[in-house]
This record gives structure tokens, C-alpha cells and sequence, in this order.
């Protein structure tokens, strides 16, 4: 961080004449942000064009925690069984994986418009399709499906890569960080409540075509931005490799998806616990609760984060006590004190998830910001469809989830990773 110098008055000899009277000094400015508070979430989002990138962000993302419960639910009504509509929602969980760095390298390349006009429309006409069709015809449904999560705007990787032009100072960038991580809760907590609610009172492809209007709508919005229009990714090397090539992103990358593993592990550890316990409402709690945590968690961490950027070993305290937060749920305990648990875990997970965020930019080479948070993307989406296809044969105990984290926090403990510091912005 650049700091200010004041240059030396030369002294005069009294041959020269009287002395000139010296200037009064001046004390060197001291860097903002280590004299104040880190930035609020209010205080980003009062800077023009944050609160619209933002929202229309997570209105396009809606369709990620939508479409598997409607698919579920379209493919049930159709007739499949619960198997089949398992599948089909495992399948639009795992494409993102594929499309995301793609249409990430896409903007890094043409600019952001391109990449997420692409995005929207195909998604919007494949979960239209489905919406109208139906979900009878098993090969047409997979088609539908694929496409739909391939197609899913880089709207992510765009958000992060806009910050900086938009926000005055790398404090107020890392406060972003955090803001957008937090949110990406609200479209896990909301998307299914609203999947839900729809097909009730509506249809599953009603669902379905809400998903497709989100999308089609928050990927519009957030495309015709004027900072979006006018981004452009600094000049990259052609490089096969791209983000991939730092032997420090890629096992970062690998840490990610065992992130993800815990996530996914959950939701079945969730549905096996309230069985055990034969208190149903607790499937559906335990998730919630670690989402709500998370907002909890990302909002103190936004107020107390260092006032100068995370440090490698900011990542790695918090992967362990991230991992630490899983051992007390290992023990027999009533369904409340279940619940009250999750807590730990769930606050602890959207500061890593941003520091995590913060060094997967600075590893990332110039001009592939918006790639390599599609590539983030990527991992934990791996991860969480890693961690619910185990889950399930390990008997949904909290011990997959710690185990997850446990090699997460192992593997950023490597010096490859140990060593790297994050970018200020």
C-alpha cells in the first residue's frame, strides 16, 4: 500500500542569506482504511450502479435454486419416479460446472454483454420448452435440462469483475466480496421456497417458467448496465491453460470442491438426522439455519474483516475452525441443540467462502477475472454433487461433512497456497 512521503527541506547556511522560513510540516497522510471502520454493506451499495448489479446478480441466479425442486416436482407430476427426477436435477446441478468457465473465458474475451445475452437465452428457451412440453419424454427432458444449466449466465464472475469499477477503494471492494457472497444464500434459501409456492398454487411448469423470467430478466438488467457494457478484461496471454495455469489456482480449486462436499452433504445429513430423531420439520430446518447463519456471519465479517486485505493465513484459520464447527454435531444430541449447532458452521462459511473469493482473483492471470470465478463456481458445484451422491451410501452422518472440510482446510494448508497473497482488490 503506497504511502506518502514528504520530501526534505534543504537547510540553508547563513552565507546564503536569512533562511527562508521553513514551511510548516506536514504529518504523512496514513492509509485510509487502516484508520476506519471497514465499509458497510449500506455504504457499498450507496455507490451508483452497485444495487442494480447486485439484484439483477441474484435475479438471474434464481434459476439455480429453482429449477432442481421444479424439475423434481414436473418430473414426479409426469410420472417418473422419485429416482428419475433425482437424476434430472443432479444432471442441471452438474452442467453449470462445464458451461460457467466457458462463457467466463467468453467475457474475458468479447465483454460481458455477449456471454450473458447467450446465457439468458438459452436458458430461458430450454426451461420455456420444458415449461410448455413438459418432462414426458425422458431424451428431450435430459437435452432441456443440460442446456439450461451449460447456458447459466457468467453473472457471478461478471458482479466480481465489475467492483472495482464501480466502488472507490479496495476496502469497499472486499466489502462487495462479502455482500455477494452472503447473497448467494438468498437464492439457496429463497429459489426452492419459491419453487415450492409456485407449483402449489400454480404448476411445476409454472415454476419452471418463473426460473426462465428470472433469468431472462436479471441477466437483461444486469447486461445493459453501463459499467457492464463498457468492462473490458485487462490484455491476456493466449494460454490452452488460462486460469488453470498457477499450481497455487488449482489446488485451491481442488479445496473447493471438498467446500462444496460439505454443502451437499448436508442437505442428506439433514433428511437422515430428522429421521433418526423422527422430527420431519428438521430436514428442512437444518438447511435453512445454516443459510441464515451464513448472512449472520457474512454481515460481522464485513464489519470486523482486516482493514487490509486477507493474508493466506487468514484462509487458512478460517478453513480449520470451519472444520472444528462440524465436531460438536457428531454427538447424539437432541433436535434443538442439532439446529442451534449448524450455526457455528453456517457463520463461518460465507467469510471463507470470501476470502476463498478474494484469492482465486489475485492467483487468477490478468485478464481472466470473470473465468476464474466461473472456475470457482465450478468446484463447489462438483463438490456439492460429489458430497450428495456420497452422502446418501454413508448413511447421512455428520461425519461426511467434516471430513470435507477437514481436507479443505488440509489442503490450504499447503505451501503452494500457503504462500500466496491476495490482491487488495
Amino acid at each position: 500500500m503506497a504511502q506518502v512521503q514528504v520530501r526534505d527541506v534543504p537547510r540553508t547556511t547563513e552565507a546564503a542569506g536569512p533562511a527562508p522560513k521553513a514551511p510548516t510540516p506536514q504529518t504523512p497522510a496514513r492509509p485510509v482504511t487502516a484508520l476506519r471502520t471497514p465499509p458497510s454493506f449500506t455504504a457499498v451499495l450507496r455507490h451508483r450502479y452497485c444495487g442494480r448489479l447486485l439484484i439483477a446478480s441474484v435475479t438471474g441466479r434464481m434459476a439455480l435454486g429453482i429449477v432442481p425442486v421444479a424439475l423434481i416436482l414436473a418430473a414426479q407430476r409426469d410420472g417418473h419416479s422419485l429416482a428419475t427426477a433425482s437424476v434430472l436435477a443432479a444432471l442441471y446441478g452438474v452442467c453449470p460446472a462445464l458451461g460457467l468457465p466457458l462463457l467466463g473465458r467468453l467475457a474475458d474475451r468479447r465483454g460481458l454483454p455477449l456471454p450473458c445475452h447467450l446465457g439468458a437465452v438459452l436458458v430461458t428457451a430450454a426451461l420455456g420448452a420444458l415449461a410448455l412440453a413438459g418432462t414426458t419424454s425422458l431424451p428431450f427432458t435430459a437435452v432441456c435440462v443440460a442446456l439450461a444449466g451449460a447456458g447459466c449466465p457468467p453473472l457471478e464472475g461478471g458482479l466480481r469483475s465489475l467492483w472495482p469499477t464501480v466502488l472507490p477503494d479496495a476496502a469497499h471492494v472486499r466489502t462487495a466480496y462479502t455482500l455477494d457472497s452472503s447473497t448467494q444464500e438468498i437464492v439457496y434459501v429463497a429459489g426452492p421456497a419459491l419453487a415450492v409456492v409456485t407449483a402449489t398454487w400454480l404448476s411445476p411448469a409454472a415454476a419452471l417458467a418463473l426460473a426462465a423470467a428470472a433469468t431472462g430478466a436479471g441477466s437483461l438488467v444486469f447486461a445493459t448496465a453501463r459499467p457492464a457494457r463498457a468492462w473490458r478484461a485487462a490484455a491476456r496471454r493466449r494460454d490452452p491453460l488460462g486460469v488453470l495455469r498457477p499450481p497455487a489456482m488449482r489446488l485451491l480449486l481442488f479445496a473447493l470442491v471438498f467446500l462444496g462436499g460439505t454443502v451437499g452433504a448436508l442437505d442428506v445429513a439433514s433428511i437422515a438426522v430428522a429421521g433418526r430423531q423422527d422430527a420431519a420439520w428438521l430436514a428442512g430446518a437444518l438447511p435453512a439455519t445454516f443459510s441464515a447463519a451464513g448472512l449472520l456471519g457474512g454481515v460481522l465479517f464485513a464489519r470486523l474483516q482486516p482493514a487490509t486485505a486477507p493474508q493466506p493465513r487468514h484462509l487458512l484459520v478460517l478453513a480449520a475452525l470451519f472444520a472444528a464447527g462440524w465436531l460438536p454435531l457428531l454427538a447424539p444430541l437432541p433436535a434443538p441443540v442439532v439446529l442451534a449447532l449448524a450455526v457455528l458452521p453456517g457463520a463461518l462459511f460465507v467469510p471463507l467462502l470470501t476470502v476463498a473469493s478474494l484469492t482465486v482473483t489475485a492467483l487468477a492471470p490478468p485478464g481472466t477475472s470473470t473465468e476464474a470465478v466461473g472456475w470457482m463456481s465450478s468446484a463447489i458445484r462438483l463438490g456439492v454433487a460429489g458430497g450428495t451422491a456420497l452422502a446418501g451410501p454413508l448413511g447421512g452422518h455428520f461425519t461426511l461433512p467434516l471430513l470435507a472440510a477437514a481436507l479443505c482446510a488440509l489442503l490450504l494448508s499447503a505451501p503452494t497456497t500457503s504462500t500466496v497473497a491476495p490482491a487488495a482488490a
